[in-house]
């Protein structure tokens, strides 16, 4: 896992050694083992290392005679199958990345079909004068761009790009309306005017400064098979649920896992167990410290520890207590420069810092309520009107309130658009459900909270879910072996019922739950009157409001909206007003 920066340059520009260095420095977390980079007249190449394969060797950039360069964040799972079709090729490294410099020479543009993996890529083609930028499929890897007098520079985190001085921190109306509404801002548009994320599977061609083309690969483009039969089914799932889980556990680094009491983790702790690519499995997972006066909170560390206990894992769990919260929490939100107000970054965050300490590389359950139909919204949407169906998201968190007075009109443009694309399409109205998600949801929520949160600590994140052909196989399945009896995830928790009985697959979860909105409560007196005061506040609500809101933070709905606003007050400090993040909740905020 690393940092990729750099620009492609128009004839004539040029960009400082400084501009150079603050693109470094910016990304230096990304990648604490080293950095390189590579430059001619026409771009420039930036990458700071974080080393998992090939930790004497991989460096980069890599380059091949006067022909070729690239830097690449990510891992290509598939690398070892590429070197054995590519062995005219005189790779330099034992990388797993190093592969897409041969690759581009086959088959160009169309290049990232042969990849399996996560990545965000920068590639020159230096006698064309092109440079060609490309993300994985799923959107794991993040690459944003911004075109500028210079050229189009681009970086693997918007905030490098603003550090480094070639574009302003100003927030574009519509983004921050769908960040208060959504809690994450959905498309190629970005929070920030002027800087613009790859959508997942794209990949651009920039000549001379300005870009030529765009292409996209999809990971939901057709239905190749269709499986009915529940055994059919099973034997599948385990084969390419071992297949993923053994690449992605490839690496030079210890390893580990996030482990809660769910559906998806548990599959990937018994399948590493079984793998026994190390003794034991390290587990890790979180709690929130709690008293009876503080109200019931969801903790299924008892669930996750039999499990761990049942596979002989090494298994940790963290406390977090309200205080930590609030100390860290101006942290936590620093990381977070594509904003998401996921309450979610909290535990992400604090168990990232944990394992820090013993490995490098950690292996996390997203994707597995997209792919298998997991989520409740799921089902609402699959039913026509008449019976009760809903569309996802049909409401936004300050719908039908008065705390705003900003305009909420624009905040649904983006999935509304998804909806009317997916309208065309032969898919159920399950599938297209699964699929706005995994256009939206996926890629501008959960993986952009995995990337900063564990990335802030120098840890690499692997998704084993988020697998192409995975992705494949789930497509292929009929709605009836993805959800049965309103339960989603039907043909996983019958794989765990088969092959991990003690995950106990069919009973009804509890969920993970932060009580952000009961601590906010709890520090109203404090926390609302600084959050009223802030610039980017006053912007957007009304101030006098604030208090009461905050007042009964623990209800339901209250609780996303405060929440949402003392994420915004402290995001608006430290990225729009550039406060350095050091000092507690109400330290940063006091000024």
């Amino acid at each position: 896992m690393c940092g990729v920066a750099g620009i492609a340059l128009k004839s004539g520009q040029f960009i400082s050694e400084e501009q150079n260095n603050q693109l470094k420095q910016a990304l230096a977390h990304r990648g604490p083992d080293g950095s390189g980079e590579w430059l001619n007249q026409h771009a420039v190449l930036v990458h700071t290392r974080l080393s998992i394969i090939d930790i004497e060797g991989g460096q980069q950039p890599f380059l091949y005679k006067d022909q070729l360069a690239a830097v690449v964040n990510g891992e290509i799972y598939n690398d070892l199958d590429l070197r054995q079709n590519l062995r005219d090729y005189p790779f330099k490294t034992a990388s797993d990345c190093e592969g897409v410099l041969p690759l581009w020479q086959q088959f160009r543009e169309k290049y990232p079909e042969k990849l399996r993996g996560m990545y965000g890529v920068a590639l020159v083609d230096i006698d064309e004068h092109t440079v060609v930028l490309s993300r994985d499929p799923f959107g794991i890897k993040p690459l944003y761009y911004a075109c500028v007098d210079q050229g189009v520079v681009f970086a693997s985190e918007a905030q490098a790009l603003i550090k480094a001085g070639f574009v302003k921190p100003v927030i574009r109306p519509q983004g921050l309306t769908a960040l208060l509404q959504l809690q994450f801002v959905p498309g190629k548009e970005t929070i920030f005017e002027n800087i613009h994320r790859l959508l997942p599977g794209e990949t651009l061609m920039i000549k001379d400064g300005v870009i030529v083309q765009k292409d996209r690969l999809e990971v939901f483009k057709e239905r190749k098979k269709h499986i009915c039969d529940p055994e059919v089914a099973l034997s599948e799932l385990d084969q390419l649920l071992e297949e993923t889980v053994r690449i992605h556990e490839r690496s030079d680094v210890p390893f580990g896992l996030f482990l809660s009491s769910g559906i998806d983790s548990s599959i990937i702790l018994k399948m590493m167990q079984r793998l026994g690519k190390e003794k034991r499995v390290r587990a890790w997972t979180a709690r929130f410290e709690t008293d009876n006066r503080q109200g019931y909170v969801a903790d299924e560390t008892d669930q996750a520890a039999l499990m761990a206990k049942s596979v002989g894992a090494e298994h940790h769990i963290f406390s977090i207590t309200q205080q930590q919260v609030w100390q860290n929490l101006p942290q936590i939100v620093a990381c977070m420069d594509d904003p998401v107000a996921d309450y979610a970054i909290i535990p992400t965050w604090f168990l990232a810092k944990e394992a820090s300490q013993s490995v490098t590389v950690i292996l996390s359950g997203e994707g597995g309520d997209e792919l298998f139909a997991g989520y409740g919204r799921y089902r609402k949407a699959s039913q026509p009107w008449w019976c009760g169906g809903k569309k996802m998201y049909r409401k936004g968190v300050f719908d039908q309130t008065d705390y705003l007075h900003t305009s909420l009109s624009s905040w649904r443009d983006k999935i509304t658009a998804y909806e009317k694309e997916s309208d065309f399409s032969q898919m159920t109205r399950l599938t297209k459900a699964q699929k706005i998600d995994i256009e939206t949801w996926l890629p501008n929520d959960l993986l952009i909270k995995l990337d900063r949160c564990l990335m802030a600590h120098g840890i690499e994140g692997r998704v084993p879910f988020l697998d192409k052909k995975i992705a494949e196989f789930a497509f292929g399945l009929s709605d009836s072996l993805k959800v049965q009896n309103r339960q989603g995830k039907w043909i996983l928790r019958k794989w765990l019922e088969r092959y991990f009985p003690e995950s106990n697959p069919f009973a009804s979860k509890l969920g993970f739950s932060v009580p952000i909105g009961l601590w906010i409560e709890q520090q109203a007196a404090t926390l609302a009157p600084l959050v009223s005061k802030q610039i980017g506040i006053q912007e957007i609500a009304f101030s006098d409001k604030i208090v009461k809101l905050f007042e009964k933070a623990s209800g339901r709905k209250e609780r996303y909206m405060a929440w949402h606003l003392l994420f915004y007050a402290l995001w608006h400090q430290i990225h729009i007003l550039g406060k350095f993040p050091d000092g507690s909740v109400t330290d940063i905020l006091a000024d």
